[in-house]
C-alpha cells in the first residue's frame, strides 16, 4: 500500500512538472513549413496576433490566433487539426472536403461553416445556424447536435 501511495505521488508530481512548461509563445517563422504555407494561402489578408506551441508528453501542437479572433490549430507536422472562422465569415472552402460541402449545401443551404475539426477518427463542423455535425472518415453523418 505504501508503494502504491508513493507511485501515485510520483505520477502526480511528474504531471504537474510536465504541465508547468507545456505552452510557449513562438513566431510564425517557427511553425512547421506546412503550417506557414497554409496560413499564407488561406489567411494571407489576416494579421497574426499570437502563435504558440504546446508540448504534451506524446504530442506537440501549434495554435495561431489572428487579430480577427479566428484561429487555426496544427499538429506537429503542420497539418491543420482545427480551423475556426466565425469572424471571417466561414472556413475557407477549399479545406473542407467536397462531401461535407455537398451535405451542408443540401441540408442547410443558407448556413456557413464556421469551424471544422478533424482527427484520425472523424470530422466535426459547426454551422452558422447553430448545428454541429460529426462525420466519420467516409463522410457519413454520425452525430447531430444543436
Amino acid at each position: 500500500m505504501k508503494k502504491l501511495a508513493i507511485l501515485l505521488v510520483c505520477l502526480f508530481s511528474m504531471q504537474a512538472v510536465a504541465k508547468a512548461d507545456n505552452e510557449k509563445p513562438i513566431q510564425v517563422k517557427d511553425l512547421p513549413q506546412t503550417a506557414q504555407t497554409f496560413i499564407s494561402k488561406h489567411f494571407a489578408d489576416q494579421k497574426v496576433a499570437f502563435a504558440k506551441v504546446e508540448n504534451e508528453i506524446f504530442e506537440k501542437t501549434y495554435e495561431v490566433v489572428f487579430s480577427s479572433g479566428d484561429k487555426v490549430e496544427f499538429d506537429r507536422a503542420g497539418e491543420w487539426l482545427e480551423v475556426q472562422c466565425r469572424n471571417m465569415g466561414q472556413v475557407p472552402s477549399d479545406i473542407v472536403p467536397v462531401e461535407i460541402h455537398r451535405y451542408v449545401g443540401e441540408t442547410y443551404p443558407e448556413a456557413k461553416i464556421w469551424s471544422i475539426e478533424r482527427d484520425r477518427y472523424d470530422y466535426e463542423i459547426k454551422l452558422s445556424n447553430g448545428w454541429e455535425v460529426k462525420f466519420d472518415l467516409k463522410f457519413n453523418v454520425i452525430d447531430l447536435d444543436r
